[in-house]
């Protein structure tokens, strides 16, 4: 029976992906927010899903049957407090998935720090091709394809358009596990709710340090994970990573290992990078399974297929379809996105939240676009770069790039001073290093600073997992205003 869901925190990018998940159900839906920006507000808007800006009691008239509270919601919102008070019923979003979604389905889960909604984005394009190969060969009278995937992927993935799908009358259900907590009144990980029968175990790392209190807290979160995967199940884990390693050590499932090292279950051997292409032959027990090839830079993008490639493998995909899919792969909203080119410029959109991230983001691009200036310009803004905990490996990973711009940290007065970090000691050591870097207090100050000393063959890469001000469209307007002429390599 159709219901009138209403999320409170509805542009998160899972929030955003369920709410379309129960408008496709026939259900009415309604959400509201206090910041809404792209892409996943583009993606409520074209469904047809109502925004309401900012939070009020009001957003919940006429009263809803259900109401789910996202994660970064707490006591004192309006919304959550009427709902308390009028015992309106209300639930979370990882729960509501599991009993709307995952009854009877296959639960394929994508786990870890780095990389989840990419490798998920790969896994649900290496199904999808499968299901189309299937259905072109005729091998079902009815039609319908055993391959073709739901999906819920935290972005918006470029081969489908949106973030999810809901497809009746075939099991696999393919999820991005994330490790942040459920709700207030759920402090475990999402990821607990969506009892995989396979998973994907990336990496393991401190991370979130809003919630987590220290690696030993991250790890014991993907420990009961790894202990949710029934006898029958299977785990592909990272060879790369120690954490990783203990966390699978007590599965009670086969656990594969994928990776570089020889000892491996699956070896990427032979990779090659030419600009935003990668390379690499696959070994399944010392055995070449497969010739690889994917159009996007960076060791870790090649990792993030070799892992969807294992589990789909294992799960009976075919290996054509899985060379072709990956092939044909076209990466995810804020994940290396190209946004801009203008007066020779390349401006870049990556979702940074964790200086890995950050480190493995500026290697993927000075490998794709060897021999031109990159600038890194970054907002911290996720709850671990906020504050001072990961400094030194901040400056580090933007010591890669040849030139720095920081902004502000974002809301920093919600970060205790002891906690917070300081980008002014990120900047002095950038300086010291002889990188050259600078402190903008916002975007409007970054484009200030960066429009005059860009010139053409330089790429810019903005990093924040956030809106960051609008300048993703605030710098190419800039751009667009500079004269065309090009004098000595320097923009006039």
């Amino acid at each position: 029976m159709a219901k009138h869901v209403h999320l409170i925190g509805v542009c998160g990018t899972a929030m955003a992906s369920l709410a379309g998940m129960l408008r496709a159900q026939g259900h009415r839906v309604t959400g509201s927010d206090m910041a809404a920006y792209p892409p996943m507000s583009d993606q409520l808007r074209a469904m047809g899903i109502p925004i309401m800006e900012p939070y009020s009691e009001k957003n919940l008239d006429p009263r809803p049957d259900l109401v789910v509270v996202g994660n970064a919601i707490s006591r004192g919102n309006p919304e959550l407090e009427r709902v308390l008070d009028e015992r309106i019923p209300m639930t979370s979003m990882a729960a509501l998935i599991h009993d709307e979604f995952l009854q009877d389905r296959e639960s394929l889960v994508v786990c870890g720090t780095h990389g989840k909604t990419t490798t998920t984005s790969m896994l649900a394009w290496i199904y999808e091709t499968a299901g189309i190969r299937e259905q072109g060969l005729g091998i079902r009278e009815d039609g319908t394809a055993r391959w073709t995937p739901s999906f819920l992927i935290g972005g918006v993935a470029e081969n489908f358009g949106t973030s999810f799908r809901v497809q009746e009358g075939t099991r696999p259900f393919i999820l991005e596990g994330d490790e942040y907590d459920t709700a207030f009144f759920d402090k475990g990980p999402k990821f607990l709710h969506y009892f995989p029968d396979a998973a994907i175990l990336t990496h393991v790392e401190f991370d979130h340090a809003d919630i987590y209190t220290d690696l030993n807290a991250v790890k014991t979160a993907f420990k009961r994970m790894v202990n949710l995967i029934p006898r029958r199940g299977r785990l592909l884990a990272f060879d790369g990573s120690e954490n990783v390693t203990e966390c699978a050590a007590k599965a009670f499932c086969a656990v594969e290992r994928y990776g570089f090292k020889e000892d491996s279950y699956w070896q990427a051997v032979d990779m090659k990078h030419e600009g935003v292409v990668t390379t690499w032959t696959l070994l399944r027990g010392g055995v070449e399974f497969a010739k690889l090839r994917l159009p996007m830079a960076g060791e870790h993008n090649a990792l993030n297929a070799t892992a969807a490639a294992a589990l789909a493998a294992g799960q009976g995909i075919p290996v054509e379809a899985i060379v072709e899919a990956l092939a044909t792969f076209k990466s995810v909203k804020r994940r290396l996105e190209v946004r801009a080119e203008v007066a020779g410029v390349t401006v870049i959109d990556d979702f940074a939240h964790h200086p890995t991230a950050i480190r493995e983001t500026l290697r993927a691009l000075k490998s794709a676009y060897a021999g031109r200036r990159l600038w890194a310009v970054l907002e911290p803004r996720s709850n671990t770069l906020r504050r001072n905990v990961f400094e030194r490996e901040l400056v580090e990973s933007l010591s890669l790039a040849d030139e720095v711009v920081l902004a502000g940290v974002f809301k920093s007065d919600a970060i205790p001073v002891l906690e917070r970090l300081e980008p002014e000691h990120v900047v002095d050591a950038l300086n010291a290093r002889q990188v050259p870097a600078v402190l903008c207090a916002d975007a409007d100050a970054i484009v200030a600073e960066i429009t005059p000393r860009v010139r053409a063959g330089d790429v810019v890469a903005i990093l924040s997992n956030g809106g960051f001000g609008g300048i993703y469209t605030k710098l190419p307007q800039a751009l667009e205003k500079l004269p065309k002429a090009v004098v000595a390599g320097t923009l006039l």
